[in-house]
């Protein structure tokens, strides 16, 4: 019976024969751009949708980052209050789609901000230092930046507990008794160890983030997916401008991923 060969052995000698593949499907699409006035029309249409997309897509993986570091330190604290509520905030954000909620903060969470906003600096609008502002004065591209924020950090807060918690106890308990303080313990000893188990989860969250950014184009936000929508629903070439809007979207995602799989591999080469 012939035995199986290593795990690494195995990804050592399979060539990426797949990506051989997708840069010359690539090539040739770009081809087609090049040569069809029709594909090069849509393609011209769709791209000024890209800075849209990835505005979007880092700012709110920035703040959902942040956020979601801060709400995996509450559920790591001593205080059993602060627990559960990192815990109620998980759990509820979890259970909720992506796309509702978009909905909700774009319909529901920005008109409340706006008054309680409102309601705070009353005093200096009543004396005239100031006025209020108005829902509309909180654009949709934000609404949604808000949302995916607020998506995401649940999923973020889970990965960094889960790196944090890989780091060996003994370990912990050693930098106790050198008398580091809480701050150094995880600046010098915790962070280091788990962000090589924390990077693979969250650079696949930061790809799935750039394809849930197309979300935003249900509130009418200019990305790569509105543009492409107005552009079809114009023209009815359908096939032609979903065919360009496929194409830049795997160009964004692959690309994304071998570029984060090479700095993972850098990092565990470190």
């Amino acid at each position: 019976m012939a035995l199986r060969p290593s795990p690494d052995r195995y990804v050592k000698d399979d060539y990426p024969w797949w990506l051989v593949a997708l840069v010359a499907i690539g090539l040739v699409l770009a081809a087609v751009i090049v040569a069809n006035d029709i594909y090069a029309q849509v393609f011209r249409t769709v791209v000024n949708g890209v800075g849209i997309t990835v505005f979007v897509t880092l700012v709110a993986f920035v703040l959902a980052t942040v956020l979601g570091l801060g709400i995996c330190l509450l559920g790591m604290a001593d205080s059993q209050v602060l627990r559960q509520i990192a815990r109620f905030y998980i759990e509820i954000i979890r259970g909720i789609p992506v796309l509702v909620l978009l909905f909700y903060v774009a319909f529901v969470g920005a008109p409340a901000l706006v008054a309680a906003y409102n309601f705070l600096i009353s005093p200096l609008v009543t004396s005239g230092v100031t006025e209020p502002i108005l829902v509309r004065d909180l654009s949709l591209m934000w609404r949604a930046i808000i949302a995916l924020t607020v998506g995401y950090s649940s999923f973020i807060a889970e990965i960094f507990r889960a790196g944090f918690q890989s780091v060996d106890l003994g370990q912990i308990e050693a930098a106790k008794a050198l008398g580091l303080s809480r701050y150094r313990r995880f600046r010098s000893v915790i962070f280091p160890q788990a962000i090589r188990v924390i990077f693979p989860p969250l650079s696949n969250d930061f790809v799935s983030m750039v394809k849930d950014s197309s979300l935003v184009s249900v509130l009418g936000v200019a990305d790569i997916t509105q543009m492409g929508k107005v552009y079809a629903a114009g023209s009815f070439r359908f096939f032609e401008t979903y065919s360009i809007v496929t194409y830049i979207y795997l160009i964004l995602t692959i690309g994304l991923s071998l570029a984060l799989r090479r700095t993972e591999k850098w990092m565990k080469s470190r």
